[in-house]
């Protein structure tokens, strides 16, 4: 599978590199600007938000902090969770700023508006925090990237072990937007696979507070396990409300299927030992992760999410990919980046296939007892790695109209 995914992602870069042997050397307008659009102040601010900015100056520091001799500008801004207030920031940055790339993007429907506008426009995005396979499958662009995690390759691993362990039928709560409903899609399909059922499913609007009906729903459904097809705030919020109605203790299993460390230290072990969940990075994975999580954390204060290191590793990529082409011509540049092998703390033989999907291996995590801890953000433990092959849609079945061109 992999074989052929590499096929195809060579035939692309091919051809894109035709249309960037004309393009202009050189930064077009005397340097190279970098936007990170996230959401800065929202139910998502944790887990990218700031941490996203820190993580993109890192990069450009590492970087050197010019590229083709020209330097190397990061702007950001707030997108509100608002798919028009992003485009607008967006068509800004392009049209008035000179902005040659975005990445953060923690909103599926954000990423999308912003995906569309940008490849219009021949500007790169490479989407970090937002999750809904449409940004790759049937909204995908010639300049969009989506780098981090889709709803394709979180419930892989932790609807799979769970429906494994004897929870057989399941109870999502859903957030009631793009990326609540294709994770949701995708996790039920997963569950159907292994024989399980769903029983039901509740909307409910992002950034809710009090998720007591909500729960009160799928306590009453008796399903063995309530799946939260949400994020963020939305998901600590419902954990706790449902540790606090013994829903747990009576015997049903909550299912965060998307789940960051941020979200973890916020609940607190008591609450959420024995969770599991799939994520593209832990900070104490191996010696690499150590070191430049270390790094982030005196420079942020908590321990890096996979969003916030993600967006570290795709600047870092696009500023390579720029140097190597020798411009910063779109064209050219989504060319290098598809040509590449990503190889770095953050993600090992990583790929950048025709249809934007940068495939690589994802892991499922647990979370430790109390009594299991060494420190204070010494919080999951890695039971199994997930390979790229599996844990994402494969070409063969993309249904991008760029894998076949």
């Amino acid at each position: 599978m992999m074989t052929m995914r590499l096929l195809a992602a060579a035939c692309a870069a091919g051809a894109m590199a035709v249309s960037g042997i004309a393009a202009a050397a050189g930064a077009s307008h005397g340097s190279v600007k970098i936007g990170v659009l996230s959401d800065m102040s929202g139910v998502y601010k944790s887990l990218e938000g700031p941490g996203a900015v820190t993580a993109a100056q890192m990069a450009i520091d590492d970087f050197g902090g010019k590229v083709l001799g020209e330097k190397i500008q990061l702007v950001s801004a707030d997108h509100q969770n608002k798919p028009d207030v992003a485009a607008s920031i967006a068509r800004k940055w392009i049209d008035a700023d000179n902005v040659d790339m975005m990445t953060g993007l923690d909103n599926s429907s954000v990423a999308l508006a912003v995906q569309n506008l940008a490849s219009n426009k021949k500007t790169i995005t490479m989407a970090a925090g937002s999750g809904s396979t449409s940004l790759t499958e049937d909204q995908c662009t010639k300049y969009g990237i989506h780098y981090v995690y889709d709803t394709y390759s979180l419930p892989v691993g932790t609807a799979t072990a769970i429906v494994k362990n004897g929870g057989k039928s399941w109870f999502f709560i859903t957030a009631d937007y793009a990326f609540g409903h294709s994770l949701h899609s995708n996790t039920a399909r997963v569950v159907k696979e292994l024989g399980g059922k769903e029983v039901g499913n509740v909307n409910a609007p992002l950034s809710t507070n009090d998720f007591s009906s909500y729960l009160l729903q799928a306590q009453s459904s008796g399903a063995d396990v309530i799946g939260l097809a949400n994020a963020g705030q939305d998901t600590v919020n419902a954990i706790k409300q449902a540790q606090e109605f013994g829903i747990v203790q009576g015997g049903q299993q909550m299912a965060g299927m998307l789940v960051f460390i941020t979200d973890v230290k916020s609940m607190g072990l008591k609450v959420a030992q024995g969770l599991q969940f799939t994520s593209a990075f832990y900070w104490d994975r191996n010696e690499a992760s150590r070191k430049w999580s270390k790094r982030f954390y005196d420079k942020h204060g908590a321990m890096p999410t996979m969003v916030q290191a993600g967006v570290y590793s795709a600047v870092t990529h696009y500023l390579e990919a720029v140097k190597e082409a020798g411009t910063d011509d779109a064209d050219a540049v989504r060319a290098k980046l598809g040509d590449m092998t990503i190889n770095d703390f953050f993600v090992s033989d990583g790929h950048i296939e025709p249809n934007g999907l940068m495939a690589h291996d994802m892991y499922l995590l647990k979370v430790k007892k109390p009594s299991e801890s060494d420190g204070d953000w010494d919080l999951m433990s890695v039971v199994s790695t997930i390979p790229a092959d599996k844990a994402f849609i494969p070409l063969s079945e993309s249904k991008c109209p760029l894998v076949s061109q």
